[in-house]
């Protein structure tokens, strides 16, 4: 069958990009960390003698040989493969006006290859992880009740896998994507094909790499599911349009990792040097003496462009794809009406700015009548509060335009006619100031349109969330007494099956609880539920960083956010205190929820889902530092779950199949400094 194509999406080469055939992998280098001028981040190398660089590199690999003993798995590769002539396309996503919201459920298919590049989005040239070379990543987008079919070859020299994010997958835990849990990477010249149906749920989400820190070397797009007669809600607005905000960083997430991982990084994340609007920015060369930059493109026409008819109503789709960063989202003089959040309808309320998380998405309808000017910018402000170290070359605000254009005006080809024209939008910003606590939003007046109480509870899970300095002064992520580590080769889901189908009743437990009978505790904690159960997750925040949550095959309902304190231990009062305030009668349901530093939350969830799911901080650093944790809902169907093909299976025996994971700790066991 032919891809399918799903939407008009808008294709252009790239303005910051240039074709190339004399691809030269010195482009690539970056130097080693200076201890000295830390918190600097590495950099491409300035030109310089190319005798003294190749003795550089001799000497320094055969260190790093004698010191970690040449192990593959101590620092993934990362150099590209040489492409002759790489085209790279960035697309804006605008949704099709005429998409058939009835159309009879069919399989949407999708072929994609995935493979290093090296690639400037803001126009420092970095290696990238893209598929079909495109960032971000192609459009997914089908009706609720089609069945989607990702055909995945990876060409690229690590290993990766690909979670569809939000995604309930009920009856095929197995396609979740979450290398540890549901599946073994995609090895370097393998394939593996994900399909799974999507059925009730609609909206706005987004798949992305989830293995090491993958998604912020460029694997992560946009998934949009339409529901079915739709036609009322599409007639409120007249363009339906996907908005992707990003931190990104000019090295490598495995270098960026190592660096983490080391000791003495105690609460030392990784910060970012830019912002990006669906793939784009423009940072001035002239900043960057020595590193390898280029913009073909001057400032304006850099910048992510949204041409929108006036007298007006547009819909802006806002998916935060990064891996840190928290960001405050506004457009000049344009309230912003939330109408959905994290697949979830809502009633429109107005606000003045978004504040938006790793991984949350809001739909945003604005009108396009203003009359004091015709350009706005769009700003997208880091939340640099959350930030532990200075980068100097941080730039906290990443802008794009939003012009009142006639209709068509609105494709790429015919835009970019007139980008010589562009002028400086002369817009302001909101008055109020600007919150610089890191959460989520005041999202208490957002209420579902789908009306649903949150059903009575039958068990109370307890979490604290914290880091932990360990032996070799490791700083580590932990729930409870709990930091997680994938198992790349034998994914938990394979060794629950394996354990509930054998006849020996002491590897498998059927009770709800933690199990620490088929699992580990200390590297893997797992909380297992027998039928269907409502659980409370009371989650309290030890760390003084805020953690964005999140809930694989399942939504929460929100129930409280608190930035001090601790929860009642009585859960006679906390019930009573919640159906005092109103808040059971139709709580918002979301897949990601923020604790911010020394609070604590409530959630609620129904755990009716059959499978092994992860739960766990989608701050990227944190998530591979060991804050992660399993649910394994529905155990006493177990042995009735057929959950892993042969394909699946014969992933984990593939040679190269550990490239690219996270490092393990044991490196650094004897390594005083």
């Amino acid at each position: 069958m032919e891809p399918e194509r799903g939407s008009d999406q808008e294709r252009l080469l790239s303005p910051a990009l240039t074709i190339f055939t004399d691809f030269n992998l010195d482009q690539l280098e970056a130097s080693s960390y200076n201890d000295d001028e830390r918190p600097q981040r590495s950099r491409n190398r300035p030109d310089g003698s190319w005798l003294s660089r190749a003795f550089a590199s001799f000497f320094g690999v055969f260190v790093f040989f004698i010191i970690f003993y040449a192990s593959d798995l101590l620092y993934p590769a990362t150099v590209p493969h040489h492409h002759e002539a790489p085209v790279y396309e960035l697309v804006r996503i605008v949704l099709s006006t005429s998409w058939d919201f009835n159309a009879a459920a069919s399989t949407r298919e999708y072929y994609w290859t995935i493979n290093d590049a090296s690639f400037n989005p803001d126009g420092i040239w970095r290696p990238m992880m893209l598929i079909n070379n495109q960032f971000p990543g192609p459009l997914i987008e089908c009706n609720e009740g089609d069945t989607i079919a990702v055909h995945v070859r990876n060409e690229a020299v690590n290993a990766t896998a690909i979670h569809f994010h939000g995604m309930y997958q009920n009856g095929t835990n197995s396609m979740d994507g979450t290398v540890g849990v549901t599946q073994c990477p995609i090895a370097p010249n393998a394939t593996l094909t994900y399909r799974f149906t999507v059925e009730k749920q609609s909206g706005t989400y987004w798949f992305h790499a989830h293995h090491s820190n993958q998604a912020s070397d460029g694997l992560v797009g946009p998934l949009i599911i339409h529901p079915r007669d739709n036609q009322a809600a599409r007639d409120q607005y007249s363009t339906d349009r996907v908005v992707i905000i990003s931190d990104h960083y000019h090295n490598t997430s495995a270098e960026l990792l190592m660096d983490y991982l080391q000791p003495d990084q105690e609460n030392d994340e990784p910060v970012p040097s830019s912002g990006l609007i669906n793939g784009r920015n423009y940072r001035d060369c002239a900043d960057f003496d020595g590193w390898n930059c280029h913009n073909q493109n001057a400032r304006l026409q850099s910048l992510e462009n949204f041409d929108l008819a006036p007298n007006d109503r547009h819909r802006l789709r806002f998916i935060n794809t990064g891996a840190f960063a928290e960001f405050q989202v506004e457009i000049d003089e344009h309230p912003l009406y939330i109408t959905e959040v994290d697949g979830t309808d809502v009633h429109p309320e107005p606000f003045h700015r978004l504040n938006i998380l790793p991984a949350q998405r809001y739909s945003v309808v604005i009108e396009t009548n203003v009359t004091a000017a015709d350009s706005f910018w769009l700003r997208a402000r880091m939340v640099t509060h959350c930030f532990a170290r200075e980068n100097p070359w941080l730039d906290s605000e990443v802008k794009g335009i939003v012009r009142y254009a006639a209709a068509d005006l609105s494709s790429i080809e015919k835009a970019h006619k007139v980008a010589p024209e562009l002028s400086e939008p002369q817009s302001r910003s909101w008055d109020e100031a600007i919150d610089v606590d890191c959460r989520d939003m005041n999202t208490t007046l957002l209420r579902p349109l789908d009306a649903i109480p949150a059903p009575n509870t039958t068990a109370t899970m307890y979490l604290r969330a914290n880091f932990e300095i360990g032996a070799w002064r490791l700083s580590r992520g932990f729930f409870n007494a709990s930091t997680w580590h994938a198992n790349v080769t034998s994914p938990a889901l394979y060794r629950f099956m394996n354990a509930a189908k054998s006849d020996n009743d002491t590897l498998f437990s059927s009770t709800t609880g933690v199990n620490d009978i088929t699992f580990n505790p200390e590297n893997e904690f797992v909380y297992q539920t027998e039928g269907v159960q409502t659980v409370n997750i009371i989650i309290s925040n030890f760390d003084d960083g805020a953690h964005p949550f999140h809930i694989h095959g399942h939504k929460f309902f929100v129930l409280k956010q608190s930035p001090t304190g601790y929860p009642p231990e009585d859960m006679t009062e906390l019930e009573e205190e919640l159906a005092a305030s109103g808040v059971l009668e139709n709580p918002l349901r979301r897949d990601t929820v923020t604790v911010q530093g020394y609070g604590w939350a409530v959630v609620r969830v129904v755990l009716d889902n059959p499978g092994m799911w992860a739960f766990h901080c989608h701050n990227a650093w944190h998530a591979e530092a060991g804050m992660m944790m399993m649910i394994a809902a529905r155990i006493e169907t177990a042995k009735g779950w057929n959950v892993a093909s042969d394909e699946e299976i014969r992933l984990c025996e593939l040679p190269g199949v550990e490239k690219g994971a996270r490092p393990s700790d044991d490196i650094w066991f004897g390594n005083f400094g």
